[in-house]
């Protein structure tokens, strides 16, 4: 799999995962940790999208289009599996490394 596969599918899941924890008992337990994470999806939204603009400027038209059917996939799968406790973890995680797996792919 390609590195810009990999960001789209991990930026996604990361910025999803948040979208879908609005419970107070699936937050982080300090306010500092809420924002930081709050933000941190935020940041990996932004990226997915640059991604995706990136990607049909720049390779095959079907590398980005994979990359969003890909994403669609594992958000699905998450929303199938329902929340978890874990999830702010695994969230940040998700969009700390597709955060980084992006940069890396646009620097090239």
């Amino acid at each position: 799999m390609s590195n810009y596969f990999i960001a789209m599918l991990m930026l996604s899941a990361g910025s999803f995962i948040h979208s879908r924890s609005t419970a107070p008992e699936m937050r982080p337990a300090t306010p500092a940790a809420d924002i930081a994470w709050e933000w941190l999806a935020r940041a990996a939204f932004i990226a997915w999208i640059v991604l995706i603009v990136w990607g049909f400027a720049r390779l095959h038209w079907s590398q980005p289009l994979a990359g969003l059917i890909g994403s669609l996939g594992v958000n699905a799968l998450l929303g199938h599996v329902g929340p978890l406790p874990a999830w702010p973890r695994i969230s940040a995680i998700f969009c700390a490394g597709g955060l980084l797996a992006a940069v890396a792919t646009i620097a090239g």
